[in-house]
């Protein structure tokens, strides 16, 4: 076979099999000099490179299809459904806690002046209320939005906080019963501090009568520590009505008696310190929150095993999910 090249005859093998595609196209179509192909021979060699183009991103099309064809990488539907109805109920909790705290605080009129909270000697309950609905309400819209979004950064900052936490627990479970006589003199000083502003807040006052009715109570080492109060102090100095008394949540309760009498305790400490448990409780809470936790030691391992599954649960869920996402993250870059 012949073609014209810059005037000149050109022979070219028939034998072409031993050429590479792209080197027989040369072969067969020669270029002149200025590039250009003979007048002859320029239609049939365009008309070769368009199939050959044409080829080749077929070929590339397939090598990709090919690879996300068999690439096995996808969210699953599961873990991310659960993970999201796993947070909702905890998203819809802390709004819940945040609600009941914040009107708590508009019933006492803290919100219109939050400086009462800082003139408390004690703690104030629904400070405690609001710190949980926070944490709860955050976590909750971290994992929700987490899952519904495949948003790795929430679901990272929602693992790693339950994760701390769960440590958190861990380690004041440990140190409680490592260092029981440290705990016991925190809990006391807690408890005396919450003496002092027992008229101070009505929520932080039902606290502690729940307290002391449901352990059968009175202070935290016993009625002397009302003193501590300057309503019940017994000194001189003190003229108010309930002046060495006790709360009525120490009375001892009369079956007869279907109202409760709210001033059951006054001048209870007047009389001889052998004749109080006629009509108040003489055990400390402190004593009985301790002869109560091996009582019920069973119950508060299965609560604290309860909740340690629930969170192992969640940091499980969020941590395939995010590997899911990853991995299909990862499968785009190919």
């Amino acid at each position: 076979m012949s073609v014209f090249s810059e005037g000149a005859l050109v022979s070219l093998p028939l034998n072409t099999s031993h050429l590479s595609s792209t080197a027989w196209a040369h072969s067969r179509y020669p270029r002149t000099p200025a590039g250009w192909r003979c007048s002859f021979c320029l239609p049939q060699a365009r008309e070769w490179e368009d199939q050959h183009c044409h080829m080749q991103k077929i070929d590339s099309a397939s090598q990709k299809m090919h690879y996300y064809r068999y690439s096995n990488a996808k969210v699953s539907c599961w873990y991310k459904y659960l993970l999201f109805s796993y947070n909702i109920i905890f998203w819809l909790a802390g709004v819940v806690f945040l609600g009941v705290g914040l009107w708590a605080w508009s019933e006492k009129g803290v919100l219109s002046d939050l400086t009462k909270v800082t003139r408390m000697h004690g703690i104030d309950p629904v400070v405690l209320v609001l710190m949980v609905g926070v944490v709860m309400f955050t976590l909750g819209f971290a994992g929700c939005v987490g899952a519904l979004r495949e948003n790795i950064c929430l679901l990272n900052f929602f693992c790693g906080t339950i994760v701390l936490i769960f440590f958190l627990e861990l380690a004041v479970a440990v140190l409680a019963f490592l260092f029981q006589d440290w705990v016991r003199d925190r809990f006391r000083e807690f408890f005396e501090s919450n003496i002092k502003s027992y008229r101070d807040d009505i929520d932080l006052q039902n606290l502690i009568d729940s307290l002391q009715k449901a352990n059968q109570c009175c202070g935290a080492y016993g009625p002397e520590d009302w003193d501590l109060n300057v309503y019940f102090n017994c000194s001189g100095a003190s003229y108010s009505r309930e002046k060495c008394g006790v709360p009525f949540s120490c009375c001892v309760p009369d079956p007869a008696q279907k109202v409760v009498n709210t001033q059951c305790g006054y001048d209870v400490r007047i009389q001889l310190k052998s004749k109080w448990d006629e009509s108040i409780f003489t055990k400390g809470c402190i004593q009985a929150l301790e002869s109560w936790l091996p009582r019920n030691i069973y119950i508060v391992a299965g609560v604290f095993i309860a909740i340690s599954l629930l969170q192992i649960f969640g940091i499980f869920l969020a941590r395939t999910l995010i590997s899911d996402i990853e991995a299909v993250k990862a499968g785009h870059h190919f």
